[in-house]
């Protein structure tokens, strides 16, 4: 599989402090990764060092095998960050076509018109006249402006109404369809586990996991399971406790649910003994859960 950004062995230093502690990972072509943290945890330290605006302390940064500042690697790269900052008095097709200007072999017009999701008449408006949601819709298009093969976002969604926030995903979907390369930071937790292929977790300055959203939520220390009970619901919640598998029970929504460090020990122990339970269902936690348990207990994570 071919890899399109490396990372390796890589640190960042600000005087005393290590913002990025000995990183390593490498991304695949066409795949969608979202790297998630809590504020301080390195992720845009990392971010700003794949694009070239930061130089690692120690380790290398490979884009393309090449170093993230070089132009061919320049021309194939699109980002998106945070602060999107428009250029006063330059109406926003003006800005679209300007930008494309710049690259050999610029995104269709008609594309990047259609991904800011903006009505003709705001093309014709001043950009710096649009609001906080369009002027980050208009981000994107500037970040798709050179039809970058890897493209960053940092924080894409802030500020954006719910019909715009489907239109970006739906568009960057159809990007890593076309084999192209997508890295992403949010804030949005349920954005990275219905958009992301992997998931990149960074808690102070390490990578604390490293999978898929539901290889990451396996991780999850406490699990449970639920089912409707058949009977007396005080008498099941009592035979539950006394099973060792199982740590806790309670009651939600209607059904039974128990928590368990082991979901396969805990249903083999209830059936063995007969319990008049049905609808069973597993749940191996959300992403958020996994992300407090692994970034609030970070050496046993690592």
């Amino acid at each position: 599989m071919d890899s399109v950004i490396e990372m390796n062995e890589v640190s960042k230093l600000y005087k005393d402090k290590k913002a990025v502690d000995n990183i390593s990972f490498n991304i695949a072509k066409g795949s969608i990764t979202a790297i998630l943290g809590p504020n301080g945890a390195g992720k845009t330290t990392a971010l700003g060092m794949l694009l070239g605006l930061l130089e690692p302390t120690e380790g290398s940064v490979k884009i393309f095998g090449q170093h993230p500042k070089e132009k061919m690697v320049r021309e194939k790269t699109g980002a998106m960050l945070q602060e999107v900052s428009v250029m006063d008095r330059l109406k926003v097709r003006e800005i679209i076509a300007l930008i494309r200007s710049y690259y050999p072999q610029p995104m269709d017009m008609e594309f990047l018109i259609k991904a800011t999701g903006l009505a003709p008449a705001d093309l014709n408006r001043y950009a710096e006249k649009l609001s906080g949601g369009q002027k980050r819709s208009l981000g994107f298009a500037l970040a798709l402006a050179g039809d970058p093969e890897l493209i960053f976002f940092d924080e894409p969604t802030v500020g954006l109404d719910i019909t715009s926030r489907r239109r970006f995903w739906d568009t960057v979907r159809g990007l890593a369809e076309q084999g192209k390369t997508i890295v992403f930071t949010t804030h949005y937790l349920q954005e990275a586990e219905d958009i992301a292929d992997r998931i990149l977790l960074f808690s102070k300055g390490h990578l604390v996991a490293d999978g898929s959203p539901d290889e990451i939520k396996s991780r999850i220390v406490k699990r449970s399971l639920s089912f409707l009970p058949v009977g007396d619901r005080s008498v099941l919640r009592k035979s539950l406790l006394e099973l060792t598998a199982i740590e806790d029970c309670y009651e939600k929504e209607g059904r039974i649910h128990v928590t368990t460090d082991d979901t396969d020990e805990a249903l083999r122990a209830i059936f063995i003994t007969g319990l008049p339970v049905k609808d069973v269902r597993i749940d191996q936690g959300r992403l958020d859960d996994a992300f407090e348990q692994l970034t609030m207990n970070q050496e046993e994570a690592v």
